[in-house]
């Protein structure tokens, strides 16, 4: 009888390669008790989806079987695995580490490749043009100009030494430039001295959802050299986990320059309404509104406080999602998953169920979703499971909610 060892190929070589590839990484951390796949939201609903099976895949250095898992891609990389986790071990870093590693760019599923590209060739994966770029901000200029009742209003584009540099995600140009004239209306009320760029904006990079890092490094090092470029005191990123998730630590990770803060807008949002220059009244949202916490956010980046302090500021009846914080369930769309259409029936009908549950179970009307990607996913789910609940930006909450200063026009209908 052949010796069961031989027939799964062991290699240890394999798992030493993915060890050097992750800075203090240590295999035998694993105690193969399972609390990985306990604590994923979708292992009971997605077959092969088993964090402790792949985990010892690895472990044991078993190079084919790990790269025709499917765990690799049907992954979301959102560590909720590894909050039960009791060694904390990161499988999020080790599946990025495995695909961007042992796959050619040929390999990844659906159009994450594409996209990624489109990031390199353009500047922003949407690969929308200067001119369009420029011709849709003098578009929101002039509607800003009439809503503010402030003809003289411009929109600082290349302000030097602002003190913030705000960067967002390509849809908002392409696709809802409705939120970016929210997010503007919010810094003038506010008073805030801030730039946009006219050569990088787009704060997004999907390479960190691919793990190829040369790809990762070239698409986020212009940003950062941009920020230096004018002077900008602090980067804000846009309602965007995946985006802030990227900064944040391609900024830990590879930037060498001039040091400044990388922070999500919602931690800008906390210091102008705790500082009193954002005023909200209580009374214009009445429904009850619950809070998603992105994955990339709550658990990568630590952002749980700020944004309840936010919505409380003015939201009188807020209902918490169960678990919520960084034990909050995925909702299923991180990871790249949304740009592999393959995946769509697992992503939406499996996944989804869970988030879905999670949403009707508050009787909340509105869902507060600080992110580009989950806000696509929800939006999914909500029509898949007929949730009927209203799915907003955090901005947009309160930009609704904005109380203009005393001679300001700023109609909010």
């Amino acid at each position: 009888m052949e010796n069961a060892t031989n027939t799964l190929h062991p290699g240890p070589s394999f798992r030493e390669e993915v060890k050097e590839l992750i800075h203090d990484f240590d295999f035998g951390n694993c105690l193969s008790c399972g609390m990985c796949t306990a604590g994923c939201p979708f292992s009971d609903l997605v077959l092969g989806l088993d964090p402790r099976r792949f985990l010892r895949k690895l472990l044991l250095g078993l190079r084919e079987e790990v790269l025709s898992d499917p765990f690799v891609f049907l992954c979301n990389m959102c560590e909720r695995c590894t909050i039960e986790c009791p060694m904390g071990i990161k499988m999020g870093s080790l599946v990025r580490t495995v695909r961007g590693h042992f796959y050619t760019r040929e390999e990844y599923p659906g159009f994450l490749q594409k996209v990624v590209q489109e990031q390199l060739e353009t500047g922003n994966q949407m690969s929308v043009t200067p001119e369009d770029y420029l011709e849709t901000l003098d578009w929101l200029q002039e509607e800003l100009q009439q809503e503010l009742g402030d003809p003289g209003y411009r929109i600082p584009l290349d302000r030097r030494d602002a003190d913030y540099f705000y960067a967002f995600n390509a849809r908002e140009i392409k696709y809802y430039p409705n939120e970016l004239q929210a997010v503007l209306k919010i810094f003038y009320v506010a008073g805030i001295n801030y730039t946009i760029s006219s050569r990088k904006w787009d704060a997004t990079n999907l390479a960190l959802f691919t793990g190829n890092n040369e790809d990762f490094y070239k698409i986020q090092m212009p940003l950062f050299e941009e920020v230096v470029r004018l002077g900008a005191k602090e980067l804000i990123i846009t309602e965007c986990g995946g985006a802030f998730h990227a900064t944040r630590h391609a900024y830990r990770s590879f930037w060498k320059g001039r040091a400044f803060p990388v922070r999500h807008i919602i931690q800008l949002l906390d210091q102008l309404i705790g500082e009193g220059r954002l005023k909200l009244d209580p009374t214009v949202i009445t429904a009850p509104v619950t809070y998603h916490d992105p994955c990339s956010l709550a658990r990568k980046e630590g952002l749980v406080k700020e944004a309840r302090r936010v919505l409380k500021a003015f939201i009188r009846d807020f209902r918490e999602m169960n678990p919520n914080r960084t034990d909050n369930y995925c909702c299923g769309g991180g990871g790249g998953f949304i740009a592999m259409p393959e995946y769509s029936k697992a992503r939406i009908e499996a996944k989804g169920r869970r988030k879905a549950g999670q949403i009707r179970a508050t009787g909340a009307k509105i869902v507060a979703v600080p992110c580009h990607n989950c806000m696509d996913q929800i939006n999914d789910i909500t029509r898949h499971f007929k949730l009927g609940t209203s799915n907003r930006h955090v901005c947009s909450l309160v930009e609704e909610a904005l109380i203009m200063p005393p001679g300001k026009k700023g109609n909010t209908s």
